[in-house]
């Protein structure tokens, strides 16, 4: 396996500053709907990088789910190692990749839980399934002893919150919103020659950049 030989020449199109919008959560939206138009799987599916108070950096794979109030919204477990993370060390990194489109953006900032209310309007709109899944992972990232303590843990919760009723917000699970302070747009361009566009948060205002690729 020569994985030094894999390589692809990114030609789709390029991006220059002058087209870019001023505010770049409006960019973002923009590459958005295109990555929703080009029928990319999932194209709210992002890297969240997080470090604990070691230092010790992890990533995993969630999904956005809001941009609202000037931030990157997911939800997840209080409890798990990311939150863990995000409590000693409340900033974090997201990076969304749409390859069909040659793209890339990639986010820098602090990270604030978001109000109660936010996250119950959000779990009361996941189907069923998702949130007696809630219940069922109240252990998140914690070691279980097989796949069988999770259908038991399943059929339990679906006992206890039948379908048809209301499934209350677990105690240990809501929302969180990345504020970032650096957003920056990839293109991929011939050679290498990569278009990169920086905004910086500079007081209240946004100041772009081009970087070297």
């Amino acid at each position: 396996m020569n994985l030094g030989e894999l390589r692809e020449n990114y030609a789709q199109s390029g991006i220059e500053v002058s087209d870019m919008e001023a505010d770049p959560f409006l960019q973002f939206e923009q590459w958005m709907i295109q990555a929703q138009e080009a029928q990319i799987i999932e194209p709210n599916a992002m890297t969240l990088s997080t470090s604990n108070a070691s230092g010790d950096v992890s990533s995993r794979t969630v999904l956005l789910k809001g941009l609202e109030n000037g931030g990157f919204e997911f939800f997840t477990n209080y409890d798990s190692h990311k939150s863990q993370d995000l409590a000693s060390h409340p900033k974090a990194a997201l990076t969304f990749l749409w390859k069909e489109l040659e793209r890339q953006v990639c986010v820098q900032g602090v990270v604030e839980k978001t109000c109660r209310e936010t996250s119950e309007q959000y779990f009361h709109s996941r189907p069923y399934g998702s949130q007696i899944g809630a219940w069922v992972s109240e252990k998140q990232s914690g070691a279980i002893p097989d796949r069988a303590y999770l259908e038991a843990r399943d059929a339990e919760m679906r006992e206890k919150f039948p379908e048809g009723e209301e499934v209350p917000l677990p105690y240990f699970w809501g929302g969180y919103r990345l504020i970032p302070t650096v957003i920056e747009f990839w293109q991929g361009r011939p050679s290498r020659l990569h278009d990169r566009l920086s905004y910086r948060k500079k007081g209240d205002a946004w100041k772009i950049s081009r970087l070297s690729p």
